[in-house]
């Protein structure tokens, strides 16, 4: 089977993103409510997330200014989530609402909940430059675009200027908190890429459950492949066809890949089936459309990559 008809997408340099915060104007298109300043002086703030990475980004600028609540519990897939009753009470207590944006909340569930509560919504990849996918003939942005540190600044930058939009009395708070974390963040890249350097790049290919890793495998010089696309929905409609999965096994095979890799959020049993057919191991779970549950080692957005990569570098090197 050709190498360009199996789902392995070539290397390139992501360039950092070239991005201008506008204040109000990040809540263009997306607010059914004016844009008005709430008072945060007796209690604190409410803001309501999609995920639980949105959820990770938002407390570590908010502080004890806001409560962070998110609406996806770890391990759930925000693909295929159902809204439930609560979820409405919960984002009806809401000053704000975060969504991650580019349909990963399947249906637009976040921002549909948000006007009809009447709430503000900012969509956190604003800014991105995305990764842009084909399938069945259509173009559209690759929603999970976090798994970058340069990306993940963006949302970070996003959530701060809609928290100043919201409190602009505590607006010094946000962006020192902000800037901080971002010196965090730029320690946990230069890792990353060092953690890398020492898998040979003939066996620097990511084989996982779902098309999760693009913009990771852009930044940090791995190829991706997935039998299913980016949303684990084409699972659930019978996407993975026997065709397809024949096409995985045979390009793990010619490939040499000596591990695959299921996700903490999506059904391990077709990629395990996978690697059995192909005699190859499972490198273990990665975090990827969820992060892990409070206590685990993966319950922060540093925790989750930090995993991610040892998890990836031991089954690939």
């Amino acid at each position: 089977m050709p190498l360009t008809n199996l789902p392995l997408r070539p290397l390139a340099v992501l360039g950092m993103a070239v991005f201008v915060f506008a204040g109000l104007g990040l809540y263009a298109g997306l607010t059914t409510q004016p844009r008005a300043v709430v008072d945060s002086s007796h209690s604190a703030l409410v803001v309501v997330c999609s995920t639980t990475q949105i959820a990770d980004f938002a407390r570590q600028v908010a502080g004890d200014r806001w409560q962070v609540r998110s609406i996806l519990a770890s391990g759930q897939d925000p693909h295929l989530y159902e809204v439930r009753p609560g979820d409405a009470m919960v984002v009806a207590q809401a000053s704000l609402c975060l969504e991650n944006g580019w349909h990963l909340e399947g249906g637009d569930w976040m921002r549909r909940l948000a006007q009809q509560a009447g709430k503000p919504i900012v969509a956190c990849v604003e800014g991105v430059e995305p990764y842009r996918l084909t399938e069945s003939d259509e173009e559209f942005e690759d929603p999970h675009a976090w798994f970058t540190i340069t990306n993940a600044s963006i949302y970070v930058d996003n959530i701060v200027q809609a928290l100043i939009v919201a409190d602009p009395r505590h607006a010094g708070e946000y962006r020192e908190r902000a800037r901080l974390y971002k010196q965090q963040l730029t320690v946990l890249d230069r890792w990353i890429r060092d953690q890398f350097e020492s898998i040979p790049e003939d066996r620097r290919v990511l084989v996982t459950s779902h098309d999760a890793f693009n913009y990771f495998c852009r930044e940090y010089g791995l190829r991706p492949a997935a039998p299913v696309g980016w949303s684990t929905t084409e699972e659930i409609g019978g996407g993975v066809t026997p065709e397809r999965r024949a096409q995985v096994v045979a390009s793990i095979r010619s490939l040499g890949v000596k591990s695959v890799f299921v996700e903490t959020s999506v059904n391990p049993k077709m990629i395990r089936v996978i690697a059995e057919e192909a005699g190859v191991t499972i490198g273990g779970e990665l975090y990827s459309d969820s992060m892990g549950a409070a206590g685990t080692s993966g319950e922060t957005y540093i925790g989750m990559m930090r995993e991610n990569v040892l998890k990836i570098v031991e089954g690939l090197r």
